[in-house]
């Protein structure tokens, strides 16, 4: 068949092409003022490793398809069906410096608790006991709004902080550097007033406009292999069923339904969380990272590694 397809209709195996993300011209200026930035307020605030999170939303699509398919040898443009799946959650993650990974927060398209997984699937109850945390976005998408991004704060971000506090013998108004995206819904006065009201002693800093390929730890480092553990894990779903239908002699047909899909994604994060958790991924992949901030922003003549910075007494 493959000779079939290479020597008559002239295919070969491709893989899905899409425009390739371009840094900002400035990219290196605006990641070395963000780093300055970090820097100071780490000194002057004595921030230590334990209290500097970066966060990260991703999208985690229901029905995982594949990047590859066949296609005209030479051909520039590749498009593969499913590739553009829009059924899909949100998963925000976050690590600190010390290499410290939370949980993630779910967001799932809708305006009720209705649009969440059941409380009866499957490993859905050991996911909250981890600290995975379930959210309805309120609206007809399933990015982040301000009422997710309050809820994040609320039972994630802050009461990782307020723990860290006590367990370094550190006040409760000891300051702390949240890092996030420079997204519309997180830079919007609304939140960076909210943020000032409710949560006065978290610092937040912005990963500038197009740089989180290359100044964001979460974006690098942690979501691809948060990805790939997603993908196995609804490949194996679908093998699984497909196997239960053959060894029934019945017709295989592959359920796609949003409530079927939705209700296996507790397993999925669960399953990601964990082996993060298991591999120290998180634990060895953000300090270097931020060794590794002057090499990216070109400023390892004049500027010290972060971690060093942290340990300078204000």
């Amino acid at each position: 068949m493959r000779d079939w397809l290479h020597q008559t209709l002239h295919w070969s195996e491709r893989k899905a092409t899409r425009a390739a993300h371009k840094l900002p011209k400035d990219w290196e200026c605006q990641t070395e003022k963000s780093f300055f930035r970090m820097a100071h307020d780490i000194k002057e605030h004595d921030i230590p490793a334990e209290l500097q999170v970066n966060t990260d939303q991703s999208q985690g699509v229901f029905a995982q398809g594949c990047n590859f398919t066949w296609a005209q040898t030479g051909s520039k443009q590749v498009p593969v069906i499913g590739a553009e799946e829009k059924r899909a959650m949100t998963i925000v993650a976050s690590v600190s410096a010390s290499g410290v990974l939370l949980p993630w927060q779910a967001i799932y398209e809708g305006k009720t608790a209705r649009s969440l997984p059941k409380k009866s699937a499957k490993n859905y109850k050991d996911a909250e006991a981890v600290g995975i945390q379930f959210e309805w976005s309120g609206n007809g998408s399933y990015w982040s709004t301000h009422k997710t991004m309050h809820e994040l704060v609320d039972k994630i971000i802050a009461p990782y902080f307020d723990g860290q506090k006590e367990k370094l013998g550190l006040p409760l108004a000891q300051k702390s550097i949240w890092q996030i995206d420079v997204w519309s819904v997180h830079r919007s006065q609304e939140f960076r007033t909210w943020m000032k009201e409710h949560h006065p002693n978290i610092i937040v800093h912005f990963v500038p406009a197009g740089c989180t390929g290359v100044f964001q730890p979460c974006d690098v480092g942690i979501q691809r292999i948060m990805k790939h553990s997603l993908k196995r894990s609804c490949h194996r779903d679908i093998v699984d069923e497909v196997l239960g239908q053959l060894n029934a002699e019945k017709e295989v047909v592959i359920d796609k339904t949003i409530g079927v899909l939705r209700d296996r994604t507790p397993t999925w994060l669960l399953e990601a969380y964990t082996t993060l958790k298991l591999s120290r991924r998180s634990v060895d992949y953000y300090p270097s990272q931020l060794n590794n901030y002057s090499q990216i922003c070109r400023l390892s003549k004049c500027a010290p590694p972060v971690h060093s910075i942290s340990r300078i007494p204000a």
